[in-house]
């Protein structure tokens, strides 16, 4: 699997929820080499305290098997936080894929304990897009992350 090919997909959903106006954090979800659902945090968007970008990658996945999502990838620009990763669990995602955790250090320690596979690739753009953003808007950052 070319996890660059699918996280440069997750940075372009990033990218139109900056344009949007909102939370540059982006997600897809990977089903044998393809994607079947993406999304972008749309928390300022739509006014709404769930819409991270993992939950809206989810959610425009539509319902599936529990049998699809044991074989899923889920790839995010930013480290999950305890929402998304127990929504990981819950759905029994085996493997997470990060584009980030340096300006955010999600459950990656919840996640690896209990058996899901994960990997941070320190990716320089999304590195960069949230030093950017969180030093434009650090309120809005500091609400997104409960703080």
């Amino acid at each position: 699997m070319n996890h660059d090919v699918f996280i440069k997909e997750a940075i372009e959903e990033a990218k139109i929820g900056l344009q949007e106006g909102g939370i540059p954090i982006g997600s897809v979800i990977v089903h044998n080499n393809k994607i079947i659902g993406r999304g972008h945090n749309k928390r300022v968007q739509k006014g709404s305290v769930v819409l991270h970008g993992e939950m809206d990658a989810l959610e425009n996945a539509g319902r599936q098997k529990a049998s699809v999502y044991k074989e899923c990838v889920l790839y995010t620009t930013l480290s999950p936080c305890s929402m998304c990763s127990g929504t990981i669990l819950l759905y029994g995602i085996p493997k997470v894929i990060i584009g980030e955790n340096k300006t955010f250090l999600g459950e990656e320690d919840l996640l690896k304990s209990r058996g899901v596979e994960v990997h941070i690739l320190n990716n320089k753009e999304c590195i960069d897009m949230m030093n950017t953003f969180i030093n434009n808007k650090p309120e809005l950052w500091n609400e997104d992350i409960g703080e």
